[in-house]
């Protein structure tokens, strides 16, 4: 019997922190829940830079930022992209089997109508990849690299986009 009272109180005592922790977040809303975010990203038109790089960026943040050609564009985002390779992973022969590649961005976000630039910044990415003795697949391993890391970098100026509209007074 004691027993059963034990796992009671244990209950209700567990039950009771987990009703003061969920009470602490009842004012946490969702960044994309806030007013004008997911609207002013969809109002984002992205500007590809030059490069495989840039391509493969400017197709990540279309389908991050949800624009469709032909809706309304509030925003232009124009980004430079800035890649860099090094060796990494050395064999006893002295030659590179592993690298990691650097994306660096610097983009700006401009006002559509005035051109005025509206917000910026500087997103820095670092993957890795193994590189095969074949040739094909010392390219394919390269050109996977590119793609990961235009992924996270679509990701990570996304997320301050996001961070940047819901901060921002609704018009």
């Amino acid at each position: 019997m004691k027993r059963n009272l034990l796992i009671v109180a244990r209950t209700f005592a567990i039950a009771a922190l987990s009703m003061t922790v969920l009470s602490a977040c009842a004012g946490f809303t969702p960044l994309y829940g806030r007013p004008g975010v997911e609207g002013g990203l969809a109002s984002i038109e992205t500007i590809a830079a030059e490069g495989r790089g840039g391509y493969l960026l400017r197709e990540q943040l279309d389908d991050a930022l949800a624009h469709r050609q032909g809706d309304p564009v509030a925003y232009k985002l124009a980004f430079g992209v800035n890649e860099q390779r090094f060796a990494r992973g050395v064999r006893l022969d002295n030659v590179a089997n592993r690298y990691e590649l650097r994306m660096s961005v610097t983009w700006r976000l401009l006002d559509a109508r005035t051109g005025a630039e509206a917000h910026k910044g500087l997103t820095e990415v670092s993957v890795t990849y193994d590189s095969a003795d074949q040739p094909y697949a010392a390219i394919a391993a390269q050109q996977d690299g590119q793609e990961r890391a235009a992924t996270e970098a679509a990701r990570k100026i996304q997320l301050d986009l996001a961070t940047w509209l819901a901060g921002k007074k609704p018009a």
